[in-house]
């Protein structure tokens, strides 16, 4: 199966909680590379690269936590080329 990269935008309160440490954890746990970053507008971007089924794992897995989200926007990016999951 050829691997997906994925841009996911997530709104609520979601910077200064643990949030990119619960993401980058579980992205680990589900194989995949990227990055979780905190935006100036108070979300948090997440690119994830790998297998889309991982993907959506971990899609899935933010939105049944605890976080108290608002909302999570999924875009899909080409040319990803990530070696590891890093928090930004």
């Amino acid at each position: 199966m050829p691997e997906v990269c994925k841009r996911i935008r997530v709104t609520g309160i979601v910077q200064g909680v643990g949030f990119r440490a619960y993401v980058r954890r579980h992205a680990l746990m589900l194989g995949l590379r990227g990055y979780a970053k905190n935006m100036p507008d108070g979300s948090v971007e997440v690119v994830a690269q790998g297998q889309e089924r991982s993907i959506e794992e971990l899609i899935r897995q933010l939105r049944e936590s605890h976080f108290d989200i608002d909302n999570i926007e999924v875009e899909d990016l080409t040319g990803c080329n990530y070696a590891h999951f890093t928090i930004i």
